[in-house]
């Protein structure tokens, strides 16, 4: 047969079919060279997708933290990867986002010649971390609500409070700065501290005054839901204005101005209780707000049940709270471009990078994505509680926390000295990189890889530092340096490789460390003063506060105190939050010996603690 020349047609279709062969070649070499490397541009892109308005600051309880769970989601399903959630790739949880006043918040007044009733937002005001109740008794004044025995002062001596309303004045008195040595205020001026000693006290309720006001200032009642509390502090406690109480204090023959100026000038109490006559009666009624949120959960399987964790946590202060550092800012948005799209855009990138690699790894990969991180930990606080994968296969975990605005190439990582081969691998690592690098043993900090601490697992944490717009609405992309945010997630990615790869999983280091400061790590408050040792668990809602740790060679840990006890009592205090127990330790001293009670299974297990210095 003799065989036919092609048309010119023919030759032009199989030109354009072999050019398009050799495009789509092409197109996959440089897909598959782009995975090699983190992308600035793709994790730029990332993280103004999660600080765009549309995310409302990704606050819990916004349509923003949801639309940022479903960005987050889809771009799993798209990479895919398998979902690693209680639901799918969601491990929805419930938190606390506010408190609502509702119907029946009343305070009235009856001094036996005229009843008082007081309005609502305008003569006084619930604070948010009240109890909710009714409540009516005799009237008492207990001058700042401070008991102080560092600098020979209470407000409660020789006064009997029992099952009585008690009126306090904002602050603390002015001797206080001058015998702290401290020109600011001390732990005695704190609201919640002067509701605990007041409920300490057996008093009903308690009803905050102004006081007297410095030039220009008002008479202001606070904004409901702006000062931070615990959920309940186990005593109504409401704000009045000065013009009320001015009332009572001249029923009782005296002035409220001329009271808190005695006060102050001679540093002595001065307080008294108002005519029997007089009782107050009280209504508050607030309702907890909540919202489901989601922990958003992806793995990559590898050729063992053995896993690594690449974490971060994508929540933020969405329209501001009392957490912001712009106040009159508060209602705008909190974009968090830093904190922390910059982290959960480091792990979608990541995620990116190693989803090729399916089955390859010898090692699984869990990417997650936790919310709730503002509240306290909860959302990884959930995970490890309620874990989606088996916690003992958990090898490591890597939390990356506020990457995106590495200043002078210098990098701080954390953790380094719970795993036993981590300080190794990071030196050997580091050389291939241009930062400058701090590292840090201790595993505890504010952010999510404290709570996988509490359960043997070595951590790493990564951090470019704090800056000038954190928790404010000035966070946002623009100032975001990626190339140099992708370098940091190269090194992250080889670091993640190598623990993946080793032949023999890492082991978990106790790191035994100095004293830390910090209610968040110790529930001790920081600085100087007694020193407790332990690590509260935040994600917990039970009446008393839960160890989710404790701090190896410290007073607790000495005493038989372990992760997984609930403290109850301190001394004389009853302890039914964190609030509480911080108080109570900031009334010990060093070398104090305490009584401590603690629930272990539900039983009640009870040991003296000999409290020491913290350093």
């Amino acid at each position: 047969m003799k065989r036919s020349t092609p048309s010119l047609t023919t030759i032009s279709t199989r030109w354009r079919a072999a050019g398009s062969a050799f495009a789509l070649a092409l197109l996959a070499f440089r897909i598959a060279a782009d995975t090699n490397s983190a992308d600035p541009k793709r994790y730029l892109d990332d993280v103004k997708s999660l600080a765009s308005p549309e995310m409302e600051g990704r606050g819990a309880g916004t349509k923003g933290i949801e639309r940022a769970a479903n960005l987050i989601e889809q771009r799993y399903r798209t990479l895919g990867l398998q979902p690693a959630g209680a639901k799918s790739y969601f491990q929805p949880f419930t938190v606390i986002t506010g408190a609502k006043l509702k119907e029946g918040n009343r305070l009235d007044v009856d001094d036996g010649k005229l009843k008082q009733g007081l309005k609502l937002n305008q003569d006084f005001v619930p604070f948010s971390f009240s109890a909710s109740g009714e409540v009516a008794g005799p009237v008492v004044f207990a001058g700042y609500g401070v008991t102080a025995p560092e600098f020979g002062y209470d407000d409660y001596t020789h006064l009997d409070v029992k099952d009585k309303v008690v009126v306090l004045l904002r602050y603390e008195p002015n001797g206080f700065a001058a015998k702290s040595g401290n020109a600011g205020l001390t732990q005695h001026s704190q609201l919640i501290t002067k509701a605990i000693n007041a409920r300490n006290h057996g008093a009903k309720a308690v009803i905050l005054l102004n006081g007297k006001l410095g030039d220009s200032e008002e008479d202001q009642l606070t904004k409901f839901g702006s000062v931070n509390g615990p959920e309940n502090a186990g005593i109504e406690i409401v704000q009045a204005k000065n013009e009320a109480a001015n009332t009572w204090f001249a029923a009782a023959g005296k002035s409220l101005a001329e009271t808190q100026n005695q006060i102050n000038a001679s540093s002595t109490a001065a307080s008294f209780a108002f005519p029997e006559k007089m009782q107050m009666s009280l209504g508050v009624n607030i309702e907890k707000t909540r919202a489901t949120v989601n922990n958003v959960l992806a793995y990559l399987p590898g050729k063992t049940d053995e896993f690594i964790i690449v974490g971060a946590h994508y929540d933020h202060l969405g329209y501001g709270n009392v957490d912001s550092l712009a106040p009159s800012q508060i209602g705008q948005i909190h974009p968090g471009a830093d904190d922390n799209a910059s982290g959960t855009a480091g792990v979608l990138e990541l995620a990116r990078l190693l989803a090729p690699r399916k089955g390859q790894l010898q090692r699984g990969i869990l990417f997650a994505d936790f919310a709730g991180e503002e509240l306290g930990l909860l959302g990884s606080a959930e995970w490890v509680r309620e874990p989606t994968l088996p916690l003992n296969k958990a090898v490591a975990m890597i939390n990356m926390d506020m990457i995106g605005r590495i200043k002078d190439e210098k990098v701080f990582i954390g953790g380094t000295g719970t795993g036993a081969t981590f300080k190794a691998l990071l030196d050997d690592e580091k050389t291939k990189f241009p930062f400058h690098v701090e590292y840090s043993a201790s595993g505890y900090g504010a952010s999510d890889h404290t709570s996988f601490v509490g359960k043997g697992i070595p951590v790493l944490f990564f951090f470019s530092g704090l800056h000038s717009d954190y928790h404010k609405p000035s966070d946002t992309w623009d100032k975001i340096d990626a190339p140099d945010a992708a370098k940091l997630l190269d090194f992250i990615d080889d670091v993640a490789l190598k623990l993946d790869s080793a032949n023999e999983r890492v082991a978990f280091v106790t790191v035994k460390e100095d004293q830390p400061g910090g209610l968040s790590s110790t529930g001790g408050g920081s600085g100087y003063g007694p020193y407790f040792g332990s690590i509260p668990d935040f994600g917990q809602e039970e009446n008393g506060v839960k160890f989710s740790d404790v701090r190896p060679g410290s007073p607790a840990a000495k005493a038989g105190f372990k992760a997984g006890d609930i403290l109850v009592q301190f001394g004389d205090k009853p302890i039914h939050n964190l609030y509480d127990f911080t108080d109570a330790l900031r009334r010990s001293k060093v070398g104090d010996v305490v009584d401590v009670r603690v629930l272990r299974d539900g039983k009640p297990v009870n040991a003296s603690v000999k409290l020491e210095q913290r350093k």
